[in-house]
């Protein structure tokens, strides 16, 4: 039976759209490709220039083999002859010693008459092609007919000896054959007929044939006819250099790096392990990538993004913003935590901020949290108004009626103090700003945090959580249990894909949900770099988790430390570790 109503599979993506992709992704390597046509186009001058002067004269010999009927078509002379024999006589230093000796050239200028020549054998023929490279066209012409001469010499002079040393061999063979031969015509005459006689002219008759063949192998030799070959085509000076010239070299080395640097950026791109495309980064994350904000041209502008300086970058962010207002997970519960991998905080931050702008501006009670508690940034950027103290403030064991911390032996965080941001025409949000604390861990896990991001329980809120890099520090898993959905912000050439999936499967099993990704370019003074991997997030996870009580603590990432005063708290006295930096993060 054959299924109509069966759904169709999703379409393949296109052929030329995945050539397309991948030249894209090739096109990020500019700089090994300009390289490897900057290299070409060295090569290609190079080969301009050093062939400008350079001549090249040839001439073609022919080989015969000797042969007594040189009309006989059944002689193959390209079985008496080895043509790779041959081409290494003509190429050894007796043959250039008889073509200096010729030219008057002295042993100082010998080694260069060797390496101008080049003789090679065209396929299916005897014929042996000299070609002569030399800086002028007449010396080309001079060199190379010299050398074919002192060839064609030095091959008679070897067929020459070699028939005389058979011809000498035959030779002395027969002497004492005649020799005997004589002695027993002088015994026949001197004998009488019967056996003795007989045997003797047997014996004649024997010798006799002996020096027959041997003065008939004698006579072949000296009739052979020794011709060692003929010059078919004699070297003449060239009219024009060798080479292709300079237009046609720069041409050639110009395809040839650029080959070479598309093979160099292929190789580069098969090896990256940075995400090639927003598919990978969604991928790695098995989450879709909801916007991809703009290049910052400001050198780092205010955090909190104004429509009309920057229309662009203010649009992307509601447009993120409205894809989580209607992505179901997300608007279940309305609790976006902002994270970055490791590094800067920066983006992340104005991320954390604009959007949190952004659902004021359709209407929702927003509530931004700072959570990043090691290097608090937020409330000296935006522009704020003192705010009122919300009921989560008067919690058993939060500050007082004064702001002064708990006698519950609670963390310093929150303390009560709200403030409102003014997002101009999107309206306000109001800002929990962070404040450095000696237990990051047991303030991020106290009933008073708990309490805090349930403010989104609240009809029509939102709570946003910006928390440190989640990779750096374990702070970001934290809270993963209270605020569920994450949202990642990346710069995706500073991101390798092992550190997504990494990123995706500490969140998942924290208990929460990585809702997409925000792509960005590389800050203002940032290089294009990846993170150290020694972050410790991962290695702190299990103890910063809310499961493993208020005593486990992280080790934050110190980059100047100085040990601050003994504070009493609950009871011990406690030495921590304050962080100090420099500068904008």
């Amino acid at each position: 039976m054959i299924e109509t109503n069966r759904p169709a599979g999703p379409p393949a993506e296109d052929e030329p759209d995945l050539l397309r992709d991948q030249f894209r992704q090739l096109l990020r390597y500019r700089r090994l490709i300009g390289t490897g046509i900057g290299i070409g186009l060295l090569g290609g001058v190079y080969l301009g220039i050093s062939t400008a002067d350079t001549y090249v004269a040839t001439a073609d010999v022919v080989l015969r083999a000797p042969t007594d009927d040189p009309f006989n078509p059944s002689l193959a002379p390209d079985k008496a002859i080895n043509i790779g024999s041959e081409r290494q006589v003509a190429l050894s230093s007796s043959t250039a010693a008889a073509a200096a000796k010729k030219l008057g050239v002295d042993t100082a200028g010998f080694a260069a008459l060797r390496s101008g020549l080049q003789v090679t054998n065209p396929p299916q023929t005897m014929v042996l092609r000299f070609t002569y490279t030399a800086s002028s066209p007449k010396t080309a012409a001079t060199r190379a007919n010299a050398m074919t001469e002192a060839y064609l010499l030095k091959r008679q002079e070897a067929l020459d000896v070699t028939r005389d040393t058979m011809v000498k061999g035959y030779q002395e063979q027969r002497d004492p054959a005649v020799k005997q031969l004589d002695e027993v015509v002088k015994q026949i005459n001197s004998m009488s007929a019967g056996a003795g006689r007989d045997a003797a002219y047997a014996s004649k008759t024997d010798l006799q044939s002996k020096v027959n063949t041997l003065n008939t192998n004698i006579a072949k030799l000296q009739a052979l006819d020794m011709t060692p070959g003929r010059v078919t085509s004699a070297a003449t000076a060239p009219t024009a250099p060798d080479g292709p010239g300079l237009p046609m070299s720069l041409a050639l080395g110009a395809a040839v790096g650029l080959a070479l640097g598309l093979l160099a950026a292929w190789v580069r791109l098969v090896f990256d392990p940075a995400p090639r495309s927003e598919g990978d980064v969604a991928r790695a994350l098995r989450a879709p990538v909801l916007g991809s904000l703009p290049r910052d041209k400001t050198g780092g502008g205010p955090l909190l993004a104004a429509g009309e300086e920057d229309p662009r970058l203010a649009e992307e962010y509601r447009s993120v913003a409205f894809r989580l207002a209607y992505d179901s997970r997300f608007a279940d519960r309305r609790r976006l935590l902002v994270v970055a991998p490791r590094g800067s905080s920066e983006t992340a931050a104005a991320v954390a901020v604009n959007l949190a702008a952004s659902f004021a501006e359709t209407g929702k009670d927003v509530l931004l949290i700072e959570a990043d508690l090691r290097t608090p940034v937020l409330a000296s950027q935006l522009p704020t108004d003192a705010g009122g103290r919300p009921g989560w403030s008067r919690l058993p064991g939060g500050p007082s009626a004064d702001g002064n911390p708990g006698q519950h032996g609670e963390s310093d965080w929150p303390d009560g103090r709200q403030l409102v941001v003014d997002a101009g025409e999107s309206g306000a949000f109001d800002l929990i700003p962070g404040e450095r604390v000696r237990n990051v861990a047991r303030a991020l896990t106290s009933p008073r945090a708990t309490r805090l991001v349930s403010e989104a329980d609240s009809p029509n809120s939102t709570v946003v959580v910006l928390a440190p890099p989640v990779l750096s520090y374990a702070d970001a898993l934290a809270l993963v249990d209270r605020v569920d959905g994450v949202l990642v912000v990346c710069d995706p050439r500073a991101v390798q894909r092992t550190d997504l999936t990494r990123i995706r499967e500490l969140i998942s099993g924290a208990g929460g949900t990585v809702l997409g990704a925000v792509l960005h370019a590389p800050l203002p003074g940032e290089k294009r770099g990846r993170g150290k991997k020694g972050g410790r997030g991962a290695t702190a996870a299990a103890s910063a988790s809310p499961a493993a009580g208020p005593a486990a603590q992280p080790l934050p990432r110190v980059d100047a430390a100085e040990p601050e005063q003994h504070v009493p708290g609950d009871g011990t006295d406690t030495v921590a570790l304050r962080t100090v930096r420099t500068g904008r993060r």
